[in-house]
């Protein structure tokens, strides 16, 4: 009734004021009618949810020999301040020694965990990823299984990693295709090593000693079993590649880079020194030649995060494994040398950078450096403990509100396409 008056009294007040005909009022108040609708139908895609059932699944995926608590200063941050429309999970299917088993089977369990929630949970429209560490590795794989393409794609646009001809290398489709059924929106990572563990003060808690990078490999092989041996690019037959240098293409495994490109956004966060676990290089995807300087001094409101990079997507013909690039995993793997097993990695990191970047990416660079305990920062980033580990605060809410602007643009794209 009292929306039935102020329509009355709103008609009332234009009649009174202005001599205007009856049929223009008709198609003003039809057009009304008409936007409305279409905000409503809006509305029933997510942007606005009115049932307050969550929308938007955010999966947290934690490291090597951790657990979901590991998330529980993050999850909390994120639930505040993000809002009703996200529900926040955190993994649990690679806890603690699973960690141990491999990439590969550790993305595997995550893709059924990831298929199990949005099973239970009807509402979910969209999906982003926040890992930290090696489980942006364990993410990487997973969503490559999880992955759907919206287009239809022939065998001429997987990569053949072997000697591939240049002219069926095909561009990477961007924000084409669902992840578990989703529409992506973030990949996010952590101090995660995209490029491996090898090579030069990649893994810094050998100090970039030679000798201690020699003999890193095969313990890490003993100790963390499969998963070592990956992140060192050593698995596998010498003719086959590893397994991080197929992750940066489209293969018959999975289509590694066409999941990744199906996210609006692609961010990595990086320390820029004091991590003893994962290297500058490896977790920002640059050269050592692209390594510069960093800033001291914070960006505003966001304590310890000092730089954003936004690398736009570079024209690639790789990766590929070609057969002296299958001789050089051969020496590494059974006579390694110093020199053998530094120029293995050089050429294979260089191959991995060359499948990554044909995608874009931001890049946020992170310094402790001034911090109490600098040498905290690989669990800082994350606060994994707030006790202990919250000089990372700056960074988790810098997450948020990046997490939170992606989430405006994505409403009002949708409102613009809608109206």
């Amino acid at each position: 009734m009292s929306s039935s008056s102020s329509s009355s009294s709103s008609s009332s007040f234009v009649y009174a004021s202005f001599p205007v005909s009856s049929t223009f009022l008709c198609l003003f108040f039809t057009a009304q009618e008409m936007s409305m609708t279409q905000l409503n139908v809006a509305s029933s895609k997510g942007f606005s949810n009115l049932n307050d059932e969550p929308d938007h699944l955010l999966v947290l995926v934690h490291g090597i020999l951790a657990s979901p608590n590991d998330w529980i200063y993050v999850q909390a941050k994120l639930k505040k301040r993000l809002g009703r429309n996200y529900m926040i999970y955190a993994s649990s299917c690679n806890s603690y020694t699973k960690t141990f088993g491999g990439i590969d089977g550790a993305g595997k369990r995550l893709a059924d965990e990831v298929l199990q929630i949005v099973k239970m949970n009807k509402s979910l429209r969209k999906i982003s990823f926040l890992a930290h560490s090696l489980g942006g590795l364990f993410t990487r794989y997973a969503i490559a299984v999880l992955y759907t393409p919206t287009v239809t794609s022939s065998d001429q646009n997987i990569d053949n990693l072997v000697c591939p001809p240049k002219e069926k290398r095909a561009e990477v489709p961007l924000k084409q295709g669902l992840i578990a059924g989703l529409q992506p929106i973030n990949f996010i990572t952590l101090a995660t090593p995209h490029l491996g563990v090898r090579g030069r003060k990649q893994f810094p808690l050998v100090l970039g000693v030679n000798i201690l990078e020699k003999i890193a490999a095969p313990v890490a092989s003993f100790v963390v079993g499969k998963t070592g041996s990956q992140l060192f690019l050593t698995d596998g037959k010498p003719n086959k590649p590893p397994l991080l240098l197929r992750m940066a293409c489209d293969c018959e495994e999975g289509k590694f880079i066409s999941s990744l490109g199906a996210f609006t956004s692609r961010m990595v966060y990086a320390n820029v020194s004091y991590d003893h676990l994962v290297g500058w290089r490896t977790s920002s995807i640059r050269r050592e030649a692209e390594l510069v300087k960093p800033p001291l001094q914070s960006l505003d409101g966001y304590k310890h995060v000092v730089d954003v990079e936004y690398c736009p997507p570079v024209s690639s013909e790789g990766p590929y494994f070609a057969p002296e690039l299958a001789k050089a995993k051969e020496a590494a793997q059974n006579t390694p040398t110093i020199r053998n097993t530094l120029q293995y990695h050089e050429i294979i990191e260089e191959e991995m950078i060359r499948g990554l970047q044909r995608l874009r990416w931001k890049k946020v660079d992170v310094n402790f450096h001034s911090t109490f305990w600098p040498f905290f920062a690989h669990n800082n980033i994350h606060v994994k403990s707030e006790w202990f580990h919250n000089a990372g605060a700056g960074v988790v809410a810098h997450v948020a509100d990046s997490l939170r602007r992606q989430e405006n643009q994505q409403d009002s794209s949708l409102i613009t396409a809608n109206l």
